[in-house]
C-alpha cells in the first residue's frame, strides 16, 4: 500500500460511528475487505487505525521479542490495550469503541489524519492543539529526524 496522503474533518454521531471520508476510502479501498485495527496512540492520546496488513507487519515485529524479559512483556500487554478489530459498515462508517473514546477524548469533531501508512483519529481540538504545540520545535525536529547526510538515507 503506497502512503496515506491528507487529513479529514470528521463528525462522530452519540454511539460513536464516524463516516469514512471518501478520498480516505478510495486510497483504503485495496484493504477495506480485510478490516482495520484500532489502539491507543503511545506518545499521544488519539487513536491510531491500522489496515489489517499492516498491523500484521507490526505484530510480527514485536512478536519477535523475548517475552521472558520483564520489559518486553510488559511493552507487549501495554501497546496491545484495548485493541480492537474493526470494518466500515455498510453505510461507510467505522464504529470507534466506547473505552478508545474516552481514552481519545473523541466528542463530537474529530479529525482523521494521515500518518504514512495509518490513519490517526483524534478530537479536533486535541489535534489542533498538538498541532499548534509541535510547530514551534518542528524545525528543529525536522533537523534531528531528515537532516542526516544524504549518503545515510537517501533524502535530500
Amino acid at each position: 500500500m503506497n502512503s496515506l496522503i491528507g487529513t479529514y474533518e470528521c463528525k462522530a454521531d452519540v454511539k460513536g460511528r464516524v463516516m469514512m471520508p471518501s478520498a480516505l476510502k478510495k486510497q483504503l479501498s485495496p484493504v477495506l475487505q480485510d478490516g482495520f485495527v484500532i489502539k491507543r496512540a503511545v506518545f499521544q492520546s488519539c487513536l491510531e487505525l491500522y489496515p489489517m496488513k499492516e498491523w500484521n507487519n507490526l505484530m510480527s515485529k514485536v512478536n519477535k521479542l523475548n517475552r521472558f524479559k520483564k520489559k518486553n512483556n510488559d511493552f507487549i500487554r501495554l501497546f496491545t490495550a484495548g485493541v480492537k478489530m474493526v470494518e466500515l459498515d455498510g453505510s461507510g462508517r467505522l464504529l470507534v469503541p466506547k473505552d478508545l473514546i474516552a481514552f481519545s477524548g473523541i466528542s463530537k469533531n474529530i479529525v482523521m489524519s494521515s500518518a504514512v501508512s495509518i490513519v490517526e483519529i483524534w478530537d479536533k481540538e486535541k489535534y489542533e492543539q498538538a498541532i499548534n504545540d509541535a510547530t514551534v520545535d518542528f524545525a528543529d525536529l525536522a533537523e534531528e529526524v531528515m537532516g542526516q547526510d544524504d549518503d545515510d538515507n537517501g533524502i535530500s
